[in-house]
């Protein structure tokens, strides 16, 4: 029988189980290839809820969360773990996406065993060092050390060109996200928002670490202006990150008309960005999917390594400022014309088959090998 291509795919958080599924699956049902899922389990829970939805296994399950811990810890125990893991595993190939820690130090463990790593959703750049921090450094560490860039736009291939990446190492894909959550959108039913039916939904997401402290405290504070002035009602699961669930809990805790949550299993997720009205968030990776559900995006950063949304008219960028947040809002619910040309702006990340492009990729890869 002819040798299978060996490949790990590391995950860490739910972005990444969510992005890597749809490569994942592909991966499992190609006969040339092995595929081994390692996870760093970054966020535990969410991880877990993502990769059953999906019906995936880990095989490789380091289980290194802990409460509160700071980026040193972190990156200290997963090199030495996940060094030993591919020290183990022996691939001939590994794979992770996006700019967390898991990816960056994947990668330098990689580099060092010179084992060769695929960077999925390559290219992303905002050209601000602590925005989002410390995303932005890991995306540029780990280009310097990927074998293969997987882009998921022009733009990012362009970045990545000028950085002095060999135009032979990237593919431009599309993004994962769209493959996955086109799947998603078929299998996740409808959501019950358990709030007043005469007001529209905004949902509402703040993870970042830029925006702990005052920035959070302003998102709130728009929000409660805005549940006040205008018929709307807020919708926001809370990340479990003590620094979002203090400030959150104290602000907009039983006030009316918001409904806090704690983190949406993925399917449920996809089901009230279906029934939301607006999508306002610090997440990339809802940056890029509530798009392809028609939701216009109001992005709560300063800066976004995805501008291809902006441009094409999908999102617009705010911050974290109370007065531009309840601005924007309240244009988008009077001018009709502006929030239809942003809800059927074409999607700039991805036509879903992200996936298949890379697996394609691979298995050219190992017939060379």
């Amino acid at each position: 029988m002819t040798k299978r291509f060996r490949i790990v795919c590391a995950i860490g958080t739910r972005p990444e189980a969510i992005k890597m599924a749809p490569v994942i699956m592909a991966l499992r049902d190609a006969p040339w290839a092995s595929v081994r899922v390692l996870a760093t389990a970054q966020h535990r829970q969410m991880l877990d809820q993502v990769l059953e939805f999906f019906g995936i296994k880990t095989d490789i399950d380091l289980n290194l969360m802990r409460p509160e811990q700071s980026l040193a810890d972190l990156t200290s125990r997963m090199m030495t773990t996940v060094d030993a893991a591919l020290e183990a595993e022996q691939p001939e190939m590994v794979l992770a996406q996006g700019d967390t820690t898991t990816v960056m130090v994947t990668a330098l463990a990689c580099f060092y065993r010179r084992v060769p790593f695929g960077h999925v959703e390559a290219g992303l750049r905002t050209f601000d060092r602590s925005a989002p921090f410390p995303e932005e450094m890991n995306r540029v560490l780990t280009s310097q050390m990927a074998a293969v860039h997987y882009a998921p736009t022009e733009r990012a291939r362009e970045h990545l060109l000028r950085e002095g990446v060999v135009d032979e190492r990237i593919l431009v894909t599309g993004n994962t996200v769209i493959d996955a959550l086109l799947w998603a959108a078929q299998h996740c039913g409808e959501f019950d928002a358990g709030l007043d039916q005469e007001r529209r939904i905004l949902l509402v997401t703040a993870h970042r670490r830029e925006n702990f402290g005052p920035p959070l405290e302003e998102i709130c504070e728009a929000l409660l202006e805005l549940t006040v002035t205008e018929r709307l009602a807020v919708l926001f699961p809370v990340h479990p990150n003590p620094n979002v669930t203090r400030i959150v809990e104290r602000m907009l805790a039983n006030r009316p008309h918001v409904r806090l949550l704690p983190p949406l299993e993925y399917p449920r997720f996809v089901a009230a960005m279906k029934a939301a009205h607006l999508v306002l968030t610090d997440s990339g990776g809802v940056q890029e999917e509530a798009p392809s559900l028609g939701k216009p995006v109001i992005v709560l950063r300063n800066a976004t390594e995805r501008p291809e949304g902006i441009a094409a008219g999908n999102a617009c960028l705010v911050g974290p400022h109370r007065e531009r947040i309840v601005q924007r809002v309240k244009q988008l619910l009077t001018d009709h014309e502006l929030y239809e040309s942003m809800a059927h702006a074409r999607n700039p990340y991805g036509d879903g088959l992200a996936s298949r492009r890379i697996v394609e990729h691979l298995q050219e890869a190992a017939r060379r090998a």
